[in-house]
């Protein structure tokens, strides 16, 4: 039997469990009535979806890991996750998608950072701040993937244009983002918002460059923190005084912020 009547028959079989789930749910209901149903229903169902969303996830990374990214078919996935494959395309549209799961969280990662500061931190603090967690904590969203799933991305063509397209979304939102800020300058918003989203696919390409030739996590951030230092002290050269995004005229302050020498003047 091909892998196409293979999925058709798991999606006869899954239509006919949730015609008994709309059957019991429906019992539920009239049992026990519709104003004390509503909000556990609601939970119940979303709670569903979110579980189904996982599956099909696991499923598809152990697959793409096994396999490859190129070489495995959303039939594939939606017979290992025992649903139809437009259930799969219904949580997830695109196959790359699949792989890169947690994009949503990644593209609003640096924007996030500008609209979740606390009171009197200035954006570029912020910003300087969470590329500096990130990287202390060996988060996914600078780099830390594992070897892996490394692999498989730096394997596939197709995964990789999707992450430069994800990097590009990252720059967009964190643009908006600068651009709600008040007092900033004309184009500065964006210009701000290349410069910061430029570093941050440095650390993140660097990252797993890194751990392709097989360091440990806790090596790659020793490598990386001088590289980061210095990339955040060109930041802060550069931004540091610009409305909006930095303090204006005088030294960045905050959690995030970086000191050194100045760039383009001699040391003292």
């Amino acid at each position: 039997m091909d892998v196409d009547s293979q999925a058709e028959q798991y999606e006869a079989g899954r239509y006919e469990a949730e015609q008994y789930e709309a059957g019991r749910y429906e019992a539920e209901q009239y049992e026990t009535g519709p104003h004390a149903t509503e909000p556990r229903a609601t939970g119940l169902r979303e709670s569903k979806k979110r579980e189904t969303r996982q599956l099909i996830s696991d499923h598809a990374t152990r697959l793409f890991l096994l396999q490859g990214f190129e070489e495995t078919t959303v039939a594939e996935i939606a017979i290992a996750a025992r649903v139809a494959k437009k259930t799969v395309t219904n949580y997830f549209p695109r196959k790359e998608d699949l792989a890169l799961d947690h994009h949503e969280l990644f593209t609003g990662g640096l924007a996030a950072a500008v609209t979740g500061r606390a009171a009197g931190e200035t954006p570029l603090s912020a910003l300087t701040g969470a590329i500096r967690t990130a990287l202390a904590e060996h988060q996914p969203i600078v780099g830390f993937t594992g070897p892996e799933f490394a692999r498989m991305v730096a394997d596939s063509p197709t995964l990789g244009a999707r992450l430069r397209e994800l990097h590009e979304l990252r720059e967009e939102r964190l643009a908006r983002a600068l651009a709600a800020e008040e007092h900033h300058s004309p184009g500065a918003p964006r210009a701000a918002a290349a410069l910061l989203a430029a570093a941050d696919r440095l650390l993140f390409r660097r990252t797993q460059e890194l751990t392709l030739a097989g360091l440990s996590d806790d090596a790659i951030e020793v490598e990386l923190r001088p590289v980061a230092d210095h990339v955040l002290t060109l930041l802060t050269a550069a931004l540091g005084t610009e409305p909006g995004v930095g303090t204006g005229p005088g030294t960045v302050t905050g959690p995030g912020a970086v000191t050194g020498p100045g760039v383009g003047a001699p040391p003292a």
